[in-house]
């Protein structure tokens, strides 16, 4: 899982990040509203924990346009505004959950395990599906007509991106940012060497779908 950190105070920041990374999740981190908008904009992570005091542009003002952008990334709003309205205002502008600080770490992971536990419109039964294959991204095994094989962590989050945007043009850097992250230092043949990887996977699962390219663009998985 991958988290957007957004937060003013450094400490907190700091300490959020590294408590974070020790459970091992993967965090992207930023302390204004400016670097929180770009980095919501590349769409690449699972939850967004939010403050909602912050410079540039304040927490509900990042909401409102998340969601008006039709992002809908799951949401917690982290801070010190605890008041009856102060909650109503966040929850009704978007948040998924609402945290007033100060708070314990366990409780924070507790609610994002909650979350995470709600079903989302592509998940299904934790199983993706196009065509003649379906991937269990827990278990990392793709499954086609003929037999099954174990994926590599980023094979199945790359094949993951393809079946959660069925049919779609994915973008080299929508790709190289929702499996890699958006700060990543990473060459884009990268991605040319597991589009190979995860095209002799779909034939050695006997799969008939077409990982193509597009041309100046990016790449689509198709029936």
């Amino acid at each position: 899982m991958r988290i957007l950190l957004v937060e003013d105070d450094e400490k907190l920041l700091q300490l959020l990040a590294f408590s974070f990374k020790k459970e091992g999740y993967q965090v992207d981190c930023c302390n204004n509203g400016g670097d929180a908008m770009y980095y919501i904009s590349q769409n690449a992570h699972d939850i967004i924990l939010l403050d909602r005091m912050l410079p540039e542009m304040d927490g509900l003002a990042i909401l409102k346009k998340t969601r008006e952008a039709g992002i809908t990334i799951p949401v917690i709003m982290l801070t010190a505004l605890g008041q009856l309205q102060d909650k109503i205002d966040g929850l009704d502008t978007g948040a998924d959950d609402y945290l007033v600080k100060p708070f314990a770490f366990e409780e924070l992971l507790a609610r994002i395990r909650c979350i995470k536990r709600r079903p989302r419109k592509w998940e299904g039964n934790n199983m993706l599906t196009l065509g003649d294959i379906s991937l269990s991204p827990e278990e990392k095994i793709l499954t086609g007509p003929e037999n099954s094989c174990t994926l590599s962590k980023r094979e199945c989050d790359l094949l993951e991106v393809f079946l959660v945007n069925k049919n779609q043009t994915m973008p080299r850097m929508v790709l190289l940012s929702k499996v890699w992250g958006p700060d990543a230092e990473v060459e884009e043949g990268n991605l040319d060497n597991y589009i190979h990887f995860l095209r002799r996977r779909l034939k050695s699962v006997g799969s008939l779908l077409t990982l193509s390219t597009v041309r100046g663009v990016g790449y689509k998985l198709t029936e």
